[in-house]
């Protein structure tokens, strides 16, 4: 096996290969470590100024982005290869994870917990690169890492911009910087990349980890890139019935076609997917249930400074009517909150849409669609601020209020019970969330078929959560009866056929 540079003992074979570079796994025989080792590659084996020098900036740019959701940069510099002659390096983290496209070939669509989980964590990483300046312009189901620990990588930032006036204008001629099925309006049309133009790659990933499959596809590349400039993405809902409406609208809200009209930072797209992060059991043999150093320390830095926000919140009070109240009102308490959220000052936004919520539903009525937005969105910044209760007590009153109505919008009252269960799965209460799930599982299936996707979905949480409260032997009755019937409609090779039976033999 190859010595690089007398110290990195090469693996046999390498680990995947790009359009500049070819990855190698390797022990540091120095630390006794594992790294990865990246290596410039040029496609027609002719040295090229050009790709050195973006290979020169994608190490500055892993230099300067210290991230926990980023590969380490241990060194940088150059070796003589035999063969190949002098060659540009990078000495890094070697990652343990599968890549999220491989992840979906395994198991298809994933649980929505799994959905936020991934996209939360990679809109938070996109977040860091974006104070620096940096963008990743290829953000790729194969560009995110899944760790056993369920943490994400964020990987390959070869095609990254930089707000550095010497490297920023470098373009290969004839080289498409991007992947297709991922690429925004704007690549596509060669214009400007701003933070939006990974905001939209994101929401293309989330779009096929929910659905399975691409955002848009067609017999050729310029097929697909047409479809991403001119057809309009089809809804989510579309394919999954149990994603919740708000999921669905953010999603299509990150694929609009103008930048503009896109959230405006990938730390607003963190914050708005946050409320649907449960359900996140195993992925086969993937990824590890209990407890990590990692989960750990993330634990504890959420718990930190979020403590002082969350006593901060103020109880709702009930005020007398504003005579001066209007609509419009509604509209400015729940800016000023996002402006509040985006600063993560949880506890400030949660007063500015309390305080407006009260006249809001004395003057328009408790189940007004404007004071629901309003209240749905204190909810999410309560759950946000980790003031869990409160957020549950938020939902149950929603649902509530929405099943008084002539004509209940009950698609939404499910949403919100589900929500509430998930507030008390983080308030470290699973019975009381048990109890939630199994009697929304029984008006839900007073209104839809058995095979319907809700509600195979809701028997799978019910499941885990069978299994969290330590009911093994419920949990595997439910499990088993559940495995029997999605043979019965996919087969016993269908990702949500596998995924449960994944689960029933980790029980024995």
């Amino acid at each position: 096996m190859t010595l690089v540079l007398d110290r990195y003992r090469l693996d046999p074979i390498h680990l995947g290969r790009g359009g500049m570079g070819v990855v190698w796994g390797a022990h540091d025989e120095r630390l006794g470590r594992r790294v990865a080792i990246k290596f410039i590659r040029f496609p027609d084996g002719v040295p090229d100024p050009e790709l050195e020098a973006r290979f020169t900036r994608e190490a500055k740019i892993m230099s300067r982005l210290a991230h926990p959701g980023t590969p380490v940069l241990h060194d940088f510099g150059s070796y003589q290869d035999p063969a190949l002659g002098s060659r540009l390096l990078m000495v890094m983290q070697f990652v343990e994870g599968t890549g999220v496209d491989d992840v979906v070939a395994e198991h298809g669509p994933l649980p929505l917990g799994w959905v936020a989980s991934i996209g939360a964590q990679a809109a938070a990483v996109l977040a860091a690169a974006h104070e620096l300046g940096i963008l990743h312009r290829d953000l790729t189901p194969p560009n995110l890492m899944l760790r056993r620990d369920g943490s994400i990588q964020v990987v390959d930032f070869g095609l990254a911009l930089m707000d550095d006036p010497k490297l920023t204008k470098l373009t290969r001629t004839g080289q498409q910087l991007g992947t297709t099925a991922y690429m925004s309006p704007e690549q596509v049309s060669a214009g400007k990349p701003t933070e939006r133009s990974d905001i939209y790659s994101l929401g293309a990933v989330l779009h096929e980890l929910l659905t399975g499959q691409h955002l848009f596809t067609g017999p050729s590349e310029y097929s697909v890139m047409d479809q991403h400039i001119n057809t309009p993405p089809a809804a989510v809902g579309q394919f999954r019935p149990d994603v919740p409406r708000e999921l669905d609208e953010l999603i299509l809200a990150m694929l609009e076609k103008q930048p503009e009209d896109r959230p405006a930072t990938a730390a607003e797209v963190h914050d708005r997917l946050m409320p649907y992060l449960a359900g996140t059991g195993p992925l086969g043999d993937m990824t590890a249930p209990g407890s990590s150093p990692v989960r750990m320390y993330a634990h504890a830095i959420s718990r930190t400074l979020t403590e002082g926000a969350r006593s901060g919140v103020p109880a709702m009070r009930n005020a007398p009517a504003d005579d001066d109240f209007s609509r419009s009102d509604i509209g400015r308490a729940r800016r000023e909150a996002m402006s509040l959220v985006r600063e993560s000052r949880y506890g400030d936004a949660a007063g500015v849409l309390a305080e407006v919520t009260v006249p809001a539903r004395h003057n328009l009525g408790a189940a007004d669609p404007d004071v629901i937005g309003l209240r749905g969105q204190l909810a999410d910044v309560l759950f946000a601020s980790q003031d869990y209760r409160r957020a549950a007590r938020e939902f149950r009153q929603i649902a509530d209020d929405l099943l008084l109505e002539p004509r209940p919008d009950h698609e939404h009252i499910s949403q919100c019970r589900l929500q509430e269960a998930t507030c008390h799965v983080h308030a470290d209460d699973p019975e009381l969330a048990l109890h939630i799930m199994r009697d929304l599982l029984a008006d839900e299936m007073s209104r839809f078929p058995e095979d319907d996707a809700r509600l195979l979905e809701l028997r799978r949480q019910i499941g885990e959560l069978e299994v969290g409260v330590g009911d093994v032997d419920k949990a595997r009755a439910t499990l088993t009866d559940l495995r029997n019937d999605l043979t019965k409609l996919y087969g016993p090779d269908h990702g949500a056929t596998i995924r449960v039976s994944e689960l029933l033999a980790s029980l024995s």
